[in-house]
């Protein structure tokens, strides 16, 4: 993987822990993602993907907040 990626983690080692959360959303959402390369996905599906993990934090940080 290149570092000229302007998705940088600020915290390195949570790297794995956001490929989990990513394959948790996609699986909510009824997308099939795999380990590694996923370009065969529509925008769509990669939006409803990222939308569904938003949706999520979101919710997170709400609760926290109660």
């Amino acid at each position: 993987m290149s570092n000229n990626s302007s998705n940088r983690l600020v915290v390195p080692a949570a790297r794995e822990a956001m490929e989990k959360f990513k394959m948790e959303a996609a699986n909510e959402v009824g997308v099939n993602l795999k380990n590694g390369y996923n370009g065969d996905i529509t925008a769509r599906q990669a939006g409803s993907v990222g939308g569904q993990m938003v949706k999520k934090m979101i919710e997170a940080y709400e609760n926290g907040l109660k």
